[in-house]
């Protein structure tokens, strides 16, 4: 069953919308390559740091622009500009999103147009009426609590009509203290579960799936 009083729907994009894929790990080598170029380092210590300020930020951009300066828009324009023809559509996790009553927007830490062109490319596009992406946010990513009230503002979201579906677990805890509902998605059940996840399930198709059926 549905659950009850949610009519906006709040969907996370990578390995949420899609499984990991080709185009994930095309994007992290990109990065890798922008991060080794920009700043003279060899691949490992781009890694590094493409790694590190993920960790501490949330999305390596903002430790880039934070400790080095970095162009965000040209950052995220580039290494989004990755091969989305290897994304295929669903059609039936498509017909069980756009079966979700009321509005549904997509919240990602990607930027540059990615999220446009993977809904588009999924076949999606119709299913969403807005991307609420890092730009949108202006750099603050998940899991800063900015970022989600920029997303409330923006889109004059009731959180406690909301529902945010994610793959990474501390990005649902900002929602929930908020007042979304919320649920994760992923091969990993974590137990026990924390009293910030309301719904589980290991992929978006089973969890659509349960709530329509």
């Amino acid at each position: 069953m549905i659950p009850a009083g949610v009519d906006v729907w709040v969907f996370d994009l990578d390995n949420t919308l899609y499984p990991a894929s080709r185009l994930y790990d095309e994007i992290g080598e990109r990065m890798t390559a922008y991060i080794a170029r920009a700043l003279d380092v060899d691949a490992h210590e781009a890694s590094r740091l493409r790694e590190k300020y993920l960790h501490d930020y949330g999305a390596t951009i903002v430790g880039l622009v934070r400790h080095h300066g970095m162009n965000a828009r040209e950052f995220l324009a580039e290494v989004h500009d990755a091969d989305h023809s290897v994304l295929a559509v669903d059609d039936e996790l498509t017909a069980l999103i756009a079966s979700l009553p009321g509005r549904r927007i997509v919240f990602t830490n990607g930027g540059g147009g990615h999220g446009e062109r993977v809904i588009e490319s999924l076949g999606m596009a119709h299913c969403f009426e807005a991307v609420f992406d890092i730009e949108s946010a202006g750099l603050a990513p998940k899991p800063q609590p900015e970022s989600y009230q920029r997303l409330i503002e923006a889109h004059a979201i009731d959180p406690k009509r909301a529902l945010f579906i994610e793959d990474t677990l501390r990005n649902l805890e900002p929602a929930h203290m908020l007042g979304f509902k919320t649920a994760l998605v992923g091969a990993v059940h974590p137990a026990p579960r924390p009293a910030y996840v309301d719904y589980y399930a290991a992929d978006l198709r089973t969890l659509l799936g349960d709530w329509l059926a």
